[in-house]
């Protein structure tokens, strides 16, 4: 699936619905709240990238609607990270990055997890695979955000992936 079939499924089954563009072709993903009342969100992600667009369709389908009024839905963001920070931040990232995975299995997209950071001082790669795969289960044990889900049941009937929502699928851990 392309960036532009994702864009396509976003909108006819949430992005009309919650005045929500998703569009492609930034440098860095970004969200960028409605300024006016007849105004649109805009949700940006990094170039042409599927992978870039179903991330920060997470993020979207997890915050609630205060933060959906927010510059870049009220995330910080430091690329610079010590081991400290680098853990809070994957403490905070499994999460939607598990959400992501699911939307990459509806998809049939390839899904790898991203730390964010480059140094090989402050990364534990694996620590945060198993973070993302626990994140995965135990969204699909429990219940997946209204949005997320019909997002995923979009995407599985576009591309007629069936176990998206298996939390079976998700035991390996993710590349």
């Amino acid at each position: 699936m392309k960036a532009a079939d994702i864009c396509r499924i976003f909108h006819a089954c949430l992005g009309n619905a919650f005045r929500t563009r998703l569009e492609g072709g930034a440098d860095e993903p970004f969200y960028q709240p409605a300024e006016g009342g007849g105004d649109w969100h805009r949700m940006i992600f990094r170039e042409d990238f599927a992978a870039s667009a179903l991330h920060e369709i997470s993020h979207w389908c997890i915050v609630g609607s205060a933060r959906r009024l927010q510059p870049d839905l009220g995330y910080w963001y430091r690329s610079n990270r010590d081991v400290s920070a680098q853990r809070a931040f994957e403490s905070l990232e499994a999460r939607p990055q598990a959400l992501e995975w699911i939307f990459s299995v509806a998809a049939d997209v390839p899904f790898r997890v991203s730390c964010d950071n480059f140094d090989p001082q402050v990364l534990e790669l694996n620590g945060f695979r198993h973070m993302v795969r626990d994140a995965a289960i135990e969204w699909l044990d429990c219940e997946l955000p209204a949005r997320a889900k019909t997002f995923t049941d979009a995407l599985s009937r576009e591309t007629g992936v069936i176990g998206a929502l298996d939390p079976e699928t998700y035991r390996e851990l993710p590349r």
